[in-house]
């Protein structure tokens, strides 16, 4: 039975006093923990959560007994204490208890010098932050004098028509009252509450004995920590400024010395050798007991060291993987721990260029983050002349008012990709993500102009071809010019880090793969095999788009054959790759799926050159291309509904994939492909469509002699194909949901136009999230458990998955493994986190299970 504790509104700091994070914020939990370790912290006294709130509503506590634990005339710091530091709060106010009777006994025993600065500093501070007064008059001098003092204490009169308050009791309670404020003020919640903290998040206060930092004999300030903050590799540094007070030797990094011995450099390893020692056995200390890297604030005054607070590093994602997995393998904290301690969306930080975080930003517009990574280059505006920009070894930036198949080679061919249209799961999302390039999408605020072949930016900017940009695709800037870039980090903690990850999820990962080279990707981030190929985007390359062409304009079934025959030893050498790469893990095949359009040219120009590649009349070429215009082509002839109008496409596919898995099978591991029908609403459609691939197989069979299984399957990205799953499920092997689709037929949004209006239903609570970003557990998930469980009622062995672009997201992830999905699908460079998400979810379970 959990034993039940009261927590007072204030209470001394002691080692065993009641004392918890969520009742008085995590600065007083932390300093209670030094206590306990023995470390010199200064006396300290907490106020809750709900003293603060008091305050603020103008119920002061008893300031007397605050102050009685601390002695007569006192000097005190106050600090915020949240539970969580980085939601902000005001800053911390100290030497209350300046008086002139306190500056007179100071200068007795630590200099007028050091006494006057003390008293002219707090005065300054309470001016300025306690009585909300106009800084100019505080600044301080160069020199603090007696005559300098004065001019402050006056002008603090003329502004206030008071003099400055001389009983500590009043500043302290002033302090209390100033700093609940601003915690409570509009401003300050609006901020932090964009930080993730709750509305009615709580701040803590603590009121400490002023460790002075300045005296005659070795004084001053500084904070140290024991790794480094970007790559986590052990390294003591910081800073220390002698006769300073609170964080100035971070604020003046000219004046303050290192802590350790550098050559021609006076240090605190030199000025103070005793104390460097104490902090690094502090340190030790700290890492073993708090189970943590932490940086320490600290202050010497008279020789004497003080330890004022300790925080977490500050990390990086780098260093955030090898401080984890460097605890663990030192045995302070468990492997599951480590795991659950690292963000698994940090991890695409890692895989990808990121811009200097330090770098100033010339931002030029902001649109949607699709893929993350940041790169820099020149602005082209079609494919071709990306294609050419990077045969002249040139980096360029494709823009476009959205992409398409088309577009792919010059995609290939740029370093980033931005779009005036589209959304998370729009075309140029999807590459983007699976070739690891930065993009961004949806900057509805840029307006291309082709015919002058500038870019208009907001405010009437105008942007060149050919002039320098950048895109940030981790946080959807474009920036002007080129600022610093931080290179990619995989190092052996990160590879540590998933192979233990490995050891604990119980979901399977895959990744999306189109090419040998996202393959190759794929399986160099431990994919446990493809999940989704998508075979339209091998149709874009080289002389490939010709012959589709040419067989869109051929007539008849023996016409389109003969052309799809010319295609099929590239399509098998597509596959074989794939099976070679992937050895043996599964690889599953969608078979063609856009509608035929997308491989036709729309404007003029490209129409004519088309009709005369194929010496056809243009007439008779516009017409064609009218026959095929669909008004809504993503709902029209496509996926299955071509195969089985055009079932030569599809015979040609499951030929090129069959003969491939003998040939790579002969060589290397056994393969069993698996091959699967996008855009399923019917059984019939199933039915059609497996019996002419078993022909095909079979015939596969008898020429080559050689024997294979395969897996023939489903993609159900349509509503009825989910809820209609259970006999649809009688003739597959396994059901993979497309959520990308599923998503936009559920809703009945466009992917490609809906982020035009999705912030707006976002901020309304229209939409909890953007549901092409986030999955949707009530209406798309909804879909999701009954085609599952519709799906096991039709054939109990089914195999499930999601391979939409949810799939790698946790909250897909928890809802796969609830459900009791086997795998996700997610583009290669999301499979790192997708891998560390299921072993989070995986522990989270059995911890709150018991297991």
């Amino acid at each position: 039975m959990q034993r039940h504790v009261t927590f007072p509104q204030i209470t001394l700091v002691t080692p065993d006093a009641p004392m918890s994070a969520e009742v008085y914020g995590g600065r007083a939990k932390c300093l209670q923990r030094l206590i306990r370790l023995d470390m010199p912290v200064p006396l300290t006294v907490a106020l809750s959560f709900d003293a603060v709130r008091e305050i603020a509503k103008g119920r002061m506590p008893d300031i007397a007994s605050i102050m009685a634990p601390f002695g007569f005339a006192p000097l005190l710091s106050v600090r915020p204490s949240s539970l969580d530091p980085d939601w902000g709060g005001p800053g911390a106010i100290l030497n209350i208890g300046m008086t002139h009777e306190r500056h007179e006994a100071l200068m007795l025993t630590a200099g007028e010098r050091a006494a006057t600065s003390l008293y002219m500093r707090f005065i300054q501070c309470y001016a300025v932050h306690v009585a909300r007064l106009d800084p100019e008059p505080f600044d301080l001098p160069a020199e603090p004098t007696a005559e300098a003092l004065r001019a402050m204490l006056v002008a603090y009169e003329a502004e206030t028509d008071e003099p400055f308050p001389q009983d500590p009791a009043t500043q302290l309670a002033e302090v209390l009252r100033s700093m609940a404020r601003a915690w409570d003020g509009t401003t300050a919640r609006l901020l932090r509450q964009a930080k993730g903290a709750p509305a009615d998040a709580g701040l803590g206060l603590v009121v400490q004995a002023m460790a002075l930092g300045v005296g005659r004999g070795e004084s001053g300030s500084g904070v140290i920590q024991f790794v480094d903050g970007e790559t986590g590799e052990p390294r003591v540094s910081g800073r220390y400024l002698g006769q300073s007070q609170g964080r100035e030797a971070l604020r003046d990094k000219r004046a303050a010395v290192p802590l350790t011995r550098t050559e021609g450099i006076p240090s605190l390893e030199d000025l103070a050798p005793f104390a460097l020692r104490e902090l690094l056995a502090h340190g030790a200390k700290g890492r073993e007991r708090l189970r943590e890297e932490m940086q320490i604030e600290f202050t010497l005054e008279n020789g004497r060291l003080c330890i004022l607070d300790a925080v977490r590093v500050p990390r990086s994602a780098r260093a955030a993987v090898r401080i984890a997995v460097a605890l663990a393998q030192d045995g302070v904290i468990p492997r599951e721990e480590a795991i659950l301690r690292v963000d698994p969306g940090a991890l695409s930080t890692l895989l990808h260029r990121q811009i200097d975080p330090e770098a100033s930003r010339d931002r030029i517009v902001v649109g949607i983050a699709a893929s993350p990574g940041a790169a820099s280059g020149r602005i082209v505006l079609t494919a071709a002349d990306a294609q050419a920009s990077a045969a002249r070894g040139e980096p360029c930036i494709l823009v476009r008012r959205e992409t398409t198949p088309e577009d792919i080679r010059g995609m290939h061919a740029a370093v980033a990709v931005l779009t005036v249209r589209g959304g998370i799961t729009s075309h140029a999302a999807v590459i983007g993500r699976g070739l690891g390039l930065p993009c961004v999408v949806g900057a509805s605020e840029l307006e291309i102009d082709r015919r002058r072949r500038i870019v208009i930016a907001p405010g009437g900017r105008i942007l060149a071809e050919g002039d320098l940009i950048t895109v940030d695709g981790t946080t959807g800037d474009i920036l002007l010019g080129q600022p610093p870039m931080i290179e990619a980090a995989l190092d052996g903690s990160f590879r540590t880090l998933l192979d233990w990850a490995d050891e604990f999820r119980d979901v399977g990962v895959r990744a999306n793969a189109d090419t040998p080279q996202d393959a190759g990707i794929a399986r160099g981030f431990a994919a446990e095999g493809i999940g989704l190929c998508r075979t339209e985007h091998m149709f874009f390359e080289g002389e490939r788009i010709g012959m589709m062409r040419e067989m869109i304009f051929a007539e008849g079934a023996p016409a389109r054959r003969a052309v799809l025959e010319r295609l099929l030893p590239m399509q098998r050498a597509d596959f074989a790759a794939l099976f070679r790469i992937m050895a043996g893990k599964p690889v599953c095949i969608r078979l063609f799926d856009p509608p035929l359009h997308e491989f036709l040219p729309s404007d003029r120009q490209s129409l004519r050159d088309l009709a005369e590649g194929m010496s056809r009349a243009l007439s008779d070429v516009e017409a064609r291309v009218e026959a095929l215009r669909e008004y809504n082509p993503m709902l029209g002839l496509r996926g299955v509904r071509l195969g089985i109008t055009v079932p030569e496409i599809y015979e040609m596919q499951a030929r090129a994939i069959f003969e491939a898995a003998v040939e790579a099978g002969r060589d290397g591991d056994p393969v069993v492909p698996e091959v699967m029908i996008p855009l399923v609403s019917a059984r019939r459609e199933v039915e059609l469509v497996k019996a002419r691939v078993d022909a095909v197989a079979s015939a596969v069979r008898a020429e080559t002699g050689a024997d294979f299984a395969y897996r023939l399957g489903v993609m159900v990205e349509t509503p009825r194909a989910a809820l209609r799953a259970a006999e649809i499920a009688q003739h597959a092997s396994f059901l993979s949901f497309g959520t990308n689709d599923l998503t936009q037929m559920t809703y009945g949004l466009s992917r490609d136009d809906a982020g035009r209006f999705l912030g707006t239903y976002v901020e309304q609570h229209v939409f909890e999230e953007d549901p092409f970003h986030t999955l949707d557990l009530d209406g798309v998930g909804e879909l999701l458990s009954m085609g599952a469980e519709r799906g096991r009622r039709g054939r109990p062995d089914i195999m499930l998955s999601i391979c939409g672009e949810h799939a790698g997201t946790r909250r897909a992830i928890e809802f796969c493994r609830r459900e009791g999905f086997d795998y996700v699908s997610c583009s290669p460079y999301r499979v790192p986190a997708a891998r560390l998400s299921a072993a989070q979810v995986a522990l989270e379970n059995h911890s709150l299970s018991g297991d």
